[in-house]
């Protein structure tokens, strides 16, 4: 049975994941950043209302994935106060000047986390070659990759993320999303042979997510 992420940058949306069948939160805020780190008493009340897990985004500011000293600091920092206030999981991804995976940055957060379990998120899609860039997340220590398939969304990396699926042969998971929505997840999975999705199952162009299409997301 194929698994449903819901990325929720909202509390509202989260609920909604929850009492939809998600079977996961990526929790963050900055939506029209594309997710970063959400607020501290938003993951505290959270907490007490949702029993599926919650990995949150550790994401300083929108743009790059390249951090200054005192951001990687930051990150650290608000990675162990998170963690805490019992986060199952953690989301983040940190790459070099060359937009290549910062294996030294990542490793440490990692460990930081540990034991809890880590996911790249799209930063991935930023990298600059899909099998080294594998390797090297694996070589990190984390147990997922959310990636399009380095391109603009899951219908156009499809062939990309079929690739991928088979070159992890079960070493970390392959959590396909970026565009994925009801309309077009039983393609994807046909093609990709990925067992976990993501979405925001935003289908309205505002901020929260759409009882109806988890609901949809899940069934199919």
């Amino acid at each position: 049975m194929s698994k449903i992420e819901i990325a929720c940058f909202n509390p509202e949306s989260a609920i909604i994941a929850f009492e939809n069948g998600a079977d996961r939160i990526e929790l963050c805020d900055g939506l029209s950043e594309g997710g970063t780190t959400p607020d501290f008493e938003t993951m505290k009340k959270l907490r007490e209302k949702i029993t599926i897990p919650i990995f949150v985004m550790i994401r300083p500011r929108g743009g790059d994935f390249t951090y200054s000293d005192s951001e990687f600091e930051q990150m650290k920092n608000d990675l162990v106060h998170l963690k805490s206030l019992q986060a199952d999981g953690f989301v983040f991804g940190i790459l070099d000047g060359n937009d290549e995976v910062n294996v030294e940055q990542n490793k440490t957060l990692v460990e930081l986390a540990a034991p809890l379990p880590c996911t790249f998120h799209r930063a991935f899609d930023r990298a600059a070659s899909l099998e080294e860039s594998l390797e090297k997340v694996i070589e990190c220590g984390f147990t997922t990759i959310l990636t399009s398939g380095q391109k603009p969304n899951v219908s156009d990396g499809k062939e990309n993320l079929k690739k991928l699926v088979e070159l992890s042969n079960g070493r970390i998971e392959i959590l396909v999303g970026g565009g994925l929505r009801s309309s077009n997840i039983e393609g994807i999975r046909a093609v990709t042979n990925a067992g976990y999705f993501h979405s925001s199952a935003i289908t309205d162009g505002g901020a929260f997510a759409n009882p109806d299409e988890v609901a949809a997301l899940k069934s199919k």
